[in-house]
C-alpha cells in the first residue's frame, strides 16, 4: 500500500512490497467490494494482475538509476516516452505536453505467489530550480498516477467489452485513458468505489494491440462526468481544423512516409518551415493520430496518409477546403441563425458556387474536394440498377462535378456509356480527366443548368446535389429529372439522411454546414420521399453506403400499370442528347438520399442510395 512518507524513494519501496503480496483473485475483491464467486473467477481468467505503479522526480538519468537501486529494482531498458502519463500532466498543471520528458520503466519483482510482476515507474525529470518543482510537490502529495494494472491476456473486443461493463458494475468509474504507440498498447484507467480497501483507487487495464475503437466509448463516457473538460475540448474543435489544414497546405504530409521516421530538422528544411513550430504542429497531431512519434522523429499513420497530394483517396483538398473558405464562413453561423442568411453570403458577398466559379484556383479545389468525397462511395457502382444494366445502356451524371463518381462507374461497367452535366468550365475539367481514364468514347458532355438534363438516358444520378437547396429548387431539379427520363429509366440519389430517433449521425453535422455556407439542408427520408411524390417520382427501393451512413435511393416515374423490373426491355440505342448549351450548373456538395416504395429497405441506417422513375 502506497503511505504518506514523503520522498521518492520510500514511496518506490511500498510499491516493491505491495506488488510482492498481492495476487489476482485476491486483489480484485479488494478493488471492487462484491465481486466474488463464479463471476470472480471468471475475471479472474481474463485479466492478471501486471503491476503497481507510481510517479517519481529525478533530477536526471543517474538519480534515476540510483533510486531502482535503492529500491533492489533493475531496469534492462532504457525508459520508452509515455503518452498517456504525459498528457495527463500536462492537461492537469496546464503546461505544454512537449515540455514534460516522462519516461516509463518496468523493472520485475519476484512475488511470493512465485509469479514474476512489475513495478512501472513514470519518471518526470526535473531539474533543480526547474518550475516543474510545484508540479512534483502536488503529484507526490495527490498520487494522481499511482494505481494498480491488470493485463487483459486474450484481448477479444467481445472479452474486452464484458470486462469494462462488469468493472463498471461493481462501481468502478471510467477515468480516461489512451494509445501509446511506442508499446502499441492500450489503456483504460478506472476509479475504484470509494469503499475499495486495496489503497489504490485507481484501477487501469493494460490490452496489447491498437484498441481505440473501444476506447472511444469509453472515454466518452469519462468526458460525461467531466463537464468542464468535455466543453473545453469541444471548444478546441476549431484548433483541430486548422491543425490538419496547415499540415496539408505545408504539404508536411507529402515529406514524410509510413515506413520510417523522418527527423524534425530534416522535415523542417525540406517543407521550409520553422522547425521548433513545426515538433509543435506534429505533437499535436500525434495525438490526433494522424503522424506518430518515435525517437528518430515522426513518421505517417494511415489516417495522415490521406493528406498527402499523391495517396490514393487522398482527403487533401477536403482539409484545404474545410480549413479555408467553409472555416471562414462559420464564424458567421451566429448571423445565420439569427437572421435566416446564409453566412458564406455575408462573409464573401455572393453564393457559395458564384464565388467559386469567379476564382479558377478555388473552383479546382472545389472540384477536387468533391471529387475526393466521390471516393467514399466505391459501393454506388455496384448498385443493381448499375450492375443489371443492359450492354449500351448510358448513365447520366446530374452535377457530376469533375467526373470522379462517373469515372468510377465506367470503370466498372464497361459495357455502359456515360453523359456528363456541369458547368461550362468544370465540364472541361471532366472532359480532360474522363479522357485520361480512357472513358473518352463512351463519354458525352453537355453544360448547362439543370434544366438542361439530358433526356433519353437510363440511369440518371443525382450524388450530393439535393441537400444544397431549398425544397422549391429541389422540386425543380426533380421536375427537371423526371422529364428528361424516359418510362423505363431510373434515377439514383445519394445524400446524407437525418435520423429519426435523436442517435448521433454526420448527416445532423452535415446539417448545419448546408444551412451555414449555401443555405440548404440535410433531410429525413420521409422528407425525400414527399418530395419524390411532389415531384412524380415513385420511390422503389433505399440501400445503405457504409461510410457515415449514407442512403442511396431508387425512383422511378408514377405509373398506372406497375412495369416489369427487368432491364431487358429498355430501349438502350438511344444515348442522351449531347449539345454544349451554356449556363451555370451549381455544384454538389454531400452525400445520399433514402427512398420508399411500399416499403423502406435498409431500417436503421442514415444514409442511402436508391432509385426513382419518371412520369411517362
Amino acid at each position: 500500500m502506497i503511505t504518506a512518507l514523503s520522498g521518492d524513494t520510500s514511496r518506490l519501496r511500498a510499491t516493491v512490497d505491495f506488488v510482492k503480496e498481492q495476487d489476482t483473485a485476491t486483489l480484485l475483491p479488494l478493488l471492487l467490494p462484491g465481486l466474488d464467486g463464479p463471476e470472480l473467477r471468471t475475471l479472474a481468467e481474463r485479466c492478471a494482475f501486471a503491476h503497481a505503479a507510481l510517479l517519481v522526480f529525478p533530477p536526471d538519468g543517474a538519480a534515476l538509476d540510483a533510486l531502482l537501486a535503492e529500491c533492489g529494482l533493475v531496469a534492462d531498458t532504457p525508459p520508452r516516452p509515455s503518452v498517456v502519463v504525459r498528457e495527463r500532466l500536462a492537461a492537469r498543471h496546464e503546461r505544454s505536453a512537449a515540455h514534460l520528458d516522462v519516461g516509463i520503466l518496468r523493472p520485475a519483482v519476484d512475488c511470493r505467489d512465485g509469479a514474476r510482476r512489475m513495478v512501472e515507474v513514470f519518471a518526470l525529470t526535473v531539474p533543480p530550480g526547474s518550475d516543474l518543482e510545484t508540479v512534483a510537490a502536488h503529484e507526490r502529495e495527490q498520487q494522481h498516477e499511482a494505481h494498480v494494472a491488470f493485463e487483459v491476456e486474450a484481448p477479444d473486443p467481445l472479452v474486452l467489452r464484458g470486462l469494462c461493463a462488469t468493472f463498471g458494475r461493481y462501481g468502478a468509474t471510467p477515468g480516461g485513458g489512451g494509445y501509446n504507440p511506442h508499446e502499441n498498447g492500450t489503456v483504460f484507467y478506472f476509479t475504484a468505489p470509494a469503499e475499495a480497501k486495496a489503497g489504490y483507487r485507481r484501477v487501469e487495464l493494460y490490452v496489447p494491440g491498437d484498441h481505440r475503437d473501444i476506447l472511444a466509448a469509453h472515454l466518452d463516457e469519462h468526458r460525461r462526468q467531466q463537464p468542464a473538460e468535455a466543453l473545453l475540448r469541444l471548444l478546441t474543435g476549431a484548433w483541430t481544423t486548422q491543425a490538419l489544414a496547415a499540415f496539408a497546405q505545408l504539404e508536411v504530409a507529402d515529406a514524410l512516409h509510413e515506413e520510417r521516421a523522418v527527423g524534425v530538422a530534416e522535415l523542417a528544411h525540406a517543407v521550409g518551415v520553422h522547425a521548433p513550430n513545426l515538433t509543435t504542429l506534429l505533437r499535436y497531431l500525434t495525438m490526433l493520430g494522424v503522424v506518430a512519434e518515435s525517437r528518430d522523429g515522426f513518421r505517417l499513420t494511415a489516417t495522415g496518409r490521406l493528406l498527402r497530394a499523391d495517396a490514393d483517396g487522398s482527403m487533401r483538398p477536403l482539409a484545404l477546403m474545410y480549413g479555408g473558405p467553409f472555416y471562414e464562413s462559420f464564424a458567421g453561423l451566429g448571423h445565420t441563425v439569427r437572421t435566416g442568411q446564409v453566412a458564406f453570403e455575408e462573409r464573401f458577398g455572393e453564393n457559395h458556387f458564384d464565388h467559386f466559379a469567379r476564382d479558377p484556383e478555388l473552383a479546382e479545389l472545389f472540384d477536387r474536394s468533391m471529387a475526393a468525397g466521390s471516393r467514399m462511395f466505391d459501393p454506388l457502382p455496384a448498385h443493381p440498377v448499375l450492375a443489371e444494366a443492359p450492354d449500351g445502356a448510358t448513365v447520366v451524371d446530374i452535377a457530376g462535378g469533375n467526373g470522379e463518381l462517373l469515372g468510377r462507374i465506367l470503370s466498372a461497367h464497361p459495357h455502359l456509356h456515360g453523359a456528363l452535366l456541369e458547368r461550362p468550365h468544370t465540364v472541361e475539367t471532366a472532359r480532360r480527366l474522363l479522357g485520361e481514364a480512357g472513358h473518352a468514347a463512351r463519354c458525352t458532355f453537355r453544360s448547362g443548368d439543370f434544366a438542361d438534363v439530358p433526356a433519353g438516358g437510363d440511369v440518371y444520378v443525382l450524388s450530393r446535389v439535393l441537400h444544397d437547396w431549398d425544397d422549391d429548387r429541389c422540386l425543380d431539379i426533380l421536375r427537371h429529372c423526371a422529364r428528361a427520363m424516359p418510362d423505363t429509366a431510373d434515377l439514383l440519389v445519394v445524400e446524407r439522411v437525418l435520423p429519426t430517433d435523436g442517435s448521433a449521425s454526420l448527416a445532423t453535422a452535415w446539417d448545419l454546414h448546408m444551412m451555414c455556407n449555401v443555405g440548404g439542408r440535410e433531410r429525413r427520408a420521409d422528407h425525400y420521399a414527399q418530395l419524390f411524390a411532389d415531384a412524380g417520382l415513385t420511390l422503389v427501393g433505399q440501400d445503405p453506403c457504409p461510410w457515415t451512413a449514407a442512403f442511396c435511393t431508387s425512383a422511378e416515374p408514377v405509373r398506372l400499370t406497375p412495369r416489369p423490373r427487368s432491364r431487358s426491355r429498355r430501349n438502350t440505342a438511344r444515348p442522351p442528347a449531347a449539345d454544349e448549351a451554356a449556363g451555370g450548373l451549381s455544384p454538389v456538395l454531400s452525400v445520399g438520399v433514402p427512398g420508399r416504395c411500399g416499403c423502406i429497405r435498409a431500417v436503421g441506417v442514415h444514409r442511402s442510395i436508391g432509385a426513382c422513375r419518371p412520369p411517362p
